[in-house]
């Protein structure tokens, strides 16, 4: 077993972890000696330049997973987490064959076949998901009165599917203490403070209207509820819609109503760029609105947001 020192950096923790994979037998004569027909042999690196590709890969992929959740040695990494990372690698618009690169990396700690296969977007996914605040209306209103008011939620906090699962009282809950969190979130709005816990474990402060806040605390569960959602379990203490079950059931009602989806994720979109006109309309310049936006939405680099902004 590799071990590493305590906050020993991520390249020379990469490094270690690659090396012993590395065989500089060519493709050709691995293939020839195994009997193998087709690709390469499972877990092995065939070349200084992929090692060199690899490295840096698990290098940006654990100081993606240090800011997010503290990690502090790569073989720590889940398959959940390593997921998570790829799903954001997809947000920032990166290309297929670094997605895939990173995806073969990671899988030198997570384990051959362990990753989905994530997919970029498209040229025409890369053009705006937002939806209108009529479109929304429209949408909630072709939607099961629990899962409408989950839609309303997720738009007004710019949450995620899952995120609706974990909503929190302010008190029952913190905010992850390792961030640190400007105090310019949420200027000029007004509402309730709840607590969601995002991608990589990370809880964050999210503002409801209050409202909505009076709506969803009359769907409150005397006890939380034991709920799973794509193979992972949690604990809801709100009846309304959320995970994959919300998520489908938006975009269904999207195209009844609409004729055409964006996905649920689209109000995330709607989030975003809302609160960068409100922002911006208060004075602020396009950085530093930015930087607020990546925080409300669970991002620490504003660069993220870019795909929201579209």
């Amino acid at each position: 077993m590799v071990r590493f020192g305590k906050g020993k950096p991520m390249e020379v923790q990469g490094r270690a972890v690659l090396k012993a994979h590395l065989s500089l037998t060519s493709r050709h004569e691995a293939k020839r000696a195994s009997g193998a027909k087709g690709s390469q042999p499972t877990g092995q690196i065939h070349s200084l330049a992929t090692f060199r590709k690899y490295v840096t890969a698990l290098k940006q992929a654990g100081e993606w997973a240090r800011g997010y959740t503290d990690l502090r040695h790569l073989k720590a990494f889940t398959p959940e987490l390593a997921q998570q990372y790829l799903t954001d690698r997809v947000a920032q618009g990166i290309g297929q064959k670094q997605l895939d690169a990173d995806r073969n990396a990671l899988e030198f700690i997570t384990g051959k076949g362990t990753l989905e296969r994530e997919k970029v977007l498209t040229r025409a996914e890369l053009h705006s998901r937002a939806y209108t605040p009529a479109q929304i209306r429209l949408v909630a209103t072709h939607q099961s009165e629990k899962n409408a008011l989950a839609t309303e939620v997720a738009w007004h906090a710019g949450l995620r599917a899952h995120e609706l699962l974990t909503l929190q009282r302010l008190g029952e809950a913190q905010a992850s203490k390792h961030r640190h969190w400007s105090r310019e979130r949420f200027l000029d709005r007004e509402g309730e403070r709840y607590i969601v816990t995002g991608k990589g474990g990370l809880r964050r402060e999210v503002l409801i209207p209050r409202d909505l806040a009076t709506r969803l605390e009359v769907c409150r569960f005397e006890s939380p509820c034991s709920v799973s959602d794509r193979g992972i379990s949690y604990k809801q203490h709100y009846s309304i819609g959320g995970g994959n079950a919300w998520s489908k059931s938006f975009s269904d009602a999207s195209i009844r109503a609409l004729g055409w989806s964006h996905g649920a994720h689209g109000l995330r979109h709607s989030y975003a760029q809302e609160r960068m006109r409100e922002l911006q309309g208060l004075g602020k310049s396009y950085h530093p609105a930015r930087e607020i936006v990546s925080q409300e939405l669970g991002h620490f680099r504003g660069d993220i947001v870019e795909v929201y902004l579209r």
